[in-house]
């Protein structure tokens, strides 16, 4: 088993980071406190980076999860923020592993071409939170389809998407006889919907143009479902497991971005007649944070090649997540305590950064839970939930 990065890495580096030398700090910074980076993405999507899953067939790259990967981690590590687009990719699991073949040639190479977006993932509800099996919003079926009525939460890009990956209850909680049945996913054109579909975006402390969304009597036809009624649970469970890889890979570009940038301004900067990074005290986190990034870096290899071989990898995608997300923070505090008063500076990028990067130990899963995860079922302790 070789736990390494993909072989075709490089170019792909090479690539993605010249596209992102044309969108520098000054690029990012200008859209603060909550513009959303358009020319970013039609550059994305015009060279093909997010039809990267996407099978061939469909006009896309038909590249493995891990050699998608390399795309976000480039995307973070230049210094842009790769929140803006990662979702066109941790959606697509679903659709590829649970959608009908009408449904893949239909929408696939729209998606692929850019002529529709889907970066919108409908989970989280305001009473629910992390326990997705009480969610309340409710896809009743009527003939020739469905009705939808409920609320979602830090559904993000939802003002900038066409598409929206949702997860609805089509059977009743208290009908059901295991909490993660009767929940279905559906595939919603959010076009023209009218008063049928409300998005309110939700101010936050980093740009990532999150919003809540709410439902009232919106109509889905019945081809608006991926897969089989009732098994929405576990394909959001599957497509999770990706989504905690390509963040985890996100984290590892953010530790580079912090490293690279507090390394070079370590040297740089001379206090008292030497450079501070000659000081333990600016040396030592520094180099514990860059072996924090190296144990991550190969987790992240060994989940996605688990994930791209078909094998159970949630355990894997989960620590992953963890040790990434939890190592860029451990980047970004070290990185500001090396600029001093200027990490406050906008100028330098680092505290966008750092304010963008601390979202992982928060979402897409907290933290806490994935070590109680780990804690019931890595090592079989009792449940804590």
């Amino acid at each position: 088993m070789d736990f390494s990065e993909p072989p075709d890495a490089g170019p792909i580096r090479e690539a993605v980071r010249a596209l992102c030398g044309r969108f520098p700090g000054e690029y990012w910074r200008a859209l603060e406190p909550d513009g959303y980076p358009r020319e970013f993405v039609a550059a994305l999507t015009e060279q093909g980076w997010l039809a990267a899953l996407i099978p061939e067939e469909y006009g896309g790259s038909g590249l493995p999860l891990a050699t998608a990967s390399v795309i976000l981690e480039e995307i973070s590590a230049s210094g842009a923020n790769a929140g803006a687009c990662h979702a066109q990719m941790y959606t697509m699991g679903t659709l590829l592993r649970h959608g009908s073949d009408a449904q893949k040639r239909q929408i696939l190479p729209r998606i692929a071409s850019g002529e529709l977006r889907l970066q919108a993932f409908a989970v989280t509800e305001p009473d629910a939170g992390s326990d997705t099996t009480q969610i309340k919003t409710r896809a009743e079926r009527r003939p020739g389809g469905y009705l939808v009525n409920g609320q979602k939460i830090w559904t993000s890009r939802a003002e900038h998407s066409d598409l929206m990956v949702l997860l609805a209850r089509t059977t009743p909680l208290e009908e059901v006889s295991k909490r993660g049945a009767g929940l279905s996913v559906f595939l919603l054109d959010m076009r023209e919907r009218g008063a049928q579909l409300t998005i309110r975006p939700i101010k936050t402390m980093m740009n990532h143009a999150t919003t809540e969304v709410f439902f009232a009597d919106l109509e889905l036809g019945a081809d608006a479902l991926l897969g089989e009624e009732g098994e929405g649970f576990r394909y959001i469970l599957d497509g999770m497991n990706a989504e905690r890889i390509l963040i985890a890979s996100e984290c590892i570009g953010d530790c580079r971005f912090f490293l690279d940038r507090a390394v070079s301004y370590a040297n740089e900067r001379e206090v008292f007649g030497r450079p501070i990074g000659a000081n333990q005290g600016v040396q030592f986190p520094l180099a514990r944070a860059h072996m924090s990034m190296a144990a991550a870096d190969l987790m992240r290899w060994k989940a996605a090649w688990l994930y791209d071989g078909g094998l159970p990898a949630g355990a894997e995608a989960n620590i992953a997540k963890y040790l990434a997300s939890e190592a860029s923070w451990e980047a970004a505090n070290a990185a500001l305590d090396t600029f001093g008063g200027f990490g406050f500076a906008q100028e330098y990028d680092i505290e966008r950064k750092f304010r963008e990067t601390r979202l992982y130990k928060t979402a897409p899963v907290n933290n806490n839970l994935v070590q109680a995860f780990v804690g019931a079922h890595v090592l079989g302790l009792p449940r804590s939930y």
